[in-house]
């Protein structure tokens, strides 16, 4: 396995972070040493993709918030991650813009009364679009990962779909469970 491979795990990602604390990939980049950044390439309302309008509960096509992002790793692109949320929960925040949040999404959310309590994530493989392959830096022919995530509230309401996309041969994705 090459030293150069990411090894991800979700759970820092998905915690509110505390008063004054920046995002969680920046603090994951840097405990290891690194720069983790991103860069938005949008944000805004934008008709629902089919698999996020049902993984939000919307009609397809209804709007929703996205915050497309391309994350970087010592100015490497690292991933594309596009965050979408229900209007009612985005619509009128900082989810909304362009400019970064402070704290991550997460802790936004949290601030505003909306903290997840489910998350159910989905993870394939698969050739990357061109786009995907070129924003990426990757050689052509070279899998990416799909990751989906779903982020429910304690009455398993849906509050974010995160849908990334990362090169599978930089990438090792880690799990820990615990069963009740």
């Amino acid at each position: 396995m090459s030293s150069d491979r990411w090894v991800s795990t979700s759970t820092p990602y998905l915690t509110p972070r505390g008063q004054g604390q920046g995002d969680a990939w920046s603090a994951d980049a840097a405990a290891r040493r690194r720069r983790g950044s991103q860069r938005i390439l949008h944000a805004g309302e934008v008709p629902a993709p089919d698999e996020v309008a049902r993984l939000l509960g919307v009609p397809d096509g209804e709007p929703v918030v996205v915050r497309r992002r391309l994350i970087l790793l010592d100015e490497e692109p690292h991933e594309l991650t596009d965050s979408y949320y229900p209007t009612g929960i985005a619509r009128g925040t900082a989810l909304a813009g362009t400019a970064k949040i402070r704290g991550g999404a997460v802790t936004l959310l949290a601030r505003l009364g909306h903290v997840g309590a489910l998350v159910r994530e989905d993870v394939s493989a698969d050739l990357p679009s061109e786009e995907e392959r070129q924003a990426l830096a990757t050689p052509p022919g070279d899998p990416v990962l799909r990751l989906t995530r779903l982020t429910l509230d304690r009455d398993e309401r849906p509050l974010q779909v995160d849908r990334m996309v990362m090169p599978a041969r930089r990438q090792r994705l880690s799990y820990e469970i615990t069963i009740g």
